[in-house]
């Protein structure tokens, strides 16, 4: 299994936009074959920030994902609308459990 983390830190003016975006996000990422779970959370600290949290079967799974248009055009739409990103961290769960 793969684990896979992201943040976001979402223009004041645009937080609703980009939550929205991020739901309808999460929920197509979900049907996607080889998706165990696709979540996105609002940060209790700053709640301009959202935090992306997935696990994925396999790597070939990740990579059909981030190849799908849907994918493509969320990141796409992002741009404007948000201050930062926290990059993408990609973790295999065997590593972690040892």
């Amino acid at each position: 299994m793969i684990l896979v983390t992201g943040s976001i830190l979402a223009c004041e003016d645009a937080f609703d936009d980009v939550l929205r975006s991020c739901l309808e996000h999460v929920e197509r990422s979900r049907k996607e074959p080889g998706c165990i779970s696709h979540d996105v959370h609002v940060d209790c600290q700053n709640p301009m920030r959202l935090f992306f949290f997935e696990q994925w079967a396999d790597e070939a799974a990740l990579r059909a994902h981030f190849a799908v248009e849907g994918t493509k055009a969320f990141i796409k739409s992002l741009k404007g609308r948000i201050v930062e990103t926290s990059g993408t961290k990609i973790y295999r769960a065997e590593a972690i459990r040892r």
